[in-house]
């Protein structure tokens, strides 16, 4: 028998409701896959009343040997299981190391920590008007692996049982919205310009039943994929640089717009499936045959991005009342989408949830702090209006800590 001395790994969280303050992780990779972001979040109260205060984030890059073997299973039409089960133990020790990282700055002890809200890497993702009507997703990252780590029980898993109520399985942060976000004054839309844009529709004085939210359609994704293949070695394009520099070719701009994702009513999602490497691949070799240089090819793709956010703002939230769009994600750094955007929503204005005292770049990993802390309250996390669930779920799989 080993001398470890074991204890019940569930008395903590069976007590949880039963404490009015928490300490909670949230971890998120995005569909760009450049970066973790880790966010010590300090929750008081339950469910949506919780208040919270962000106690130190930090935004941890990928390895580039880690980044290019995500990119590639996610894009491989057969992946080998043991390259499948390698990647999910690797990305479960990054998450590890970041998660100590933020513990040691915060000067925070793992035994002092609730749980750690871990959404994954997205590696596939088929929504429903594919799957034959049942969305399919995959996240990586073990958290058999993290718990063991860090000692700290895991939230993970966020998305399946909102695929298994009907949903889409995104996007999920409609609730996090609400909760951050709902004014009495004025109706707001909530934009995410993560690797896949998104939004949320809160109306003034609205309740969480009454949200709406959809992928409008590519975020960075596209941008870093053809930056990727234009310049080898090269990730993104900085503050949106060379973009700036490039014409919008109009008619190429006009023809990308007529995929039949941007005419699919809300709900729903998308990812690199259809907007990533292979999409950027042919999108390039048609740029390379109208005789577009390269920044016009990145002008062009911004533009879209700009365009169907647009577009999904006009046909689907203008005419209920929109009074202003708040930006998060790594796009509120891309000045050219940023104004391309605004020259697109005018006169609606367009700002960073800066400016509602949230962090644009970290964000998402609060939204999973905060769906974690959900799910421990015994609380729902999605919004049927927003993924299409038949109704109402508790999110995720809890893995015991030490």
């Amino acid at each position: 028998m080993s001398s470890r001395t074991l204890v019940d790994p569930w008395r903590a969280l069976r007590g949880y409701r039963d404490r009015d303050e928490h300490r909670i992780v949230g971890l998120m990779t995005g569909t760009s896959a450049d970066a973790v972001d880790a966010t010590l979040v300090s929750f008081r109260g339950l469910d949506l009343e919780s208040t919270h205060s962000v106690m130190r984030s930090v935004e941890s890059p990928l390895d580039p040997a880690l980044r290019k073997e995500i990119l590639h299973v996610a894009a491989a039409e057969t992946v080998a299981p043991e390259r499948m089960l390698r990647l999910d133990q690797a990305l479960g020790e990054c998450y590890a190391a970041t998660v100590l990282e933020l513990l040691a700055g915060a000067g925070c002890a793992p035994q002092e920590v609730d749980a750690i809200g871990m959404h994954g890497q997205t590696v596939r993702h088929v929504p429903r008007a594919e799957g034959a009507g049942q969305a399919l997703t995959l996240q990586l990252g073990s958290a058999a692996v993290l718990a063991e780590r860090t000692g700290i029980a895991v939230v993970s898993d966020f998305r399946s049982r909102d695929t298994a109520a009907g949903g889409e399985g995104a996007p999920l942060v409609p609730r996090v919205d609400w909760w951050l976000f709902r004014s009495p004054r004025e109706s707001r839309v909530l934009l995410n310009l993560g690797g896949m844009a998104n939004v949320t529709y809160l109306p003034r004085g609205g309740e969480v039943g009454d949200l709406v939210g959809f992928d409008t359609g590519p975020g960075n994704v596209l941008l870093d994929a053809l930056v990727a293949i234009m310049s080898p070695g090269e990730s993104f394009d900085e503050g949106g640089r060379r973009a700036g520099r490039g014409r919008v070719a109009d008619a190429l701009l006009e023809e990308l717009i007529q995929d039949p994702f941007f005419a699919q009513p809300p709900p729903r999602s998308t990812g690199r499936e259809r907007f990533g490497a292979s999409y950027a691949t042919a999108l390039r070799g048609r740029g390379l045959a109208l005789g577009l240089s390269d920044d016009d090819l990145l002008a062009t793709a911004v533009a879209l991005t700009a365009e169907s956010v647009a577009r999904g703002v006009r046909e689907h939230l203008l005419p209920r009342g929109v009074d202003a769009v708040y930006a998060s994600g790594g796009g509120v750094r891309n000045a050219t989408l940023m104004q391309a955007l605004a020259d697109r929503l005018r006169p609606v204005p367009i700002s960073s949830i800066d400016a509602l005292g949230v962090d644009a770049g970290s964000k998402e990993a609060l939204a999973f702090a905060f769906l974690a802390h959900q799910t421990l309250c015994g609380a729902p996390g999605n919004v049927p209006s927003a993924t299409g669930a038949s109704h109402l779920v508790v999110l995720g799989h809890v893995t015991p800590g030490a």
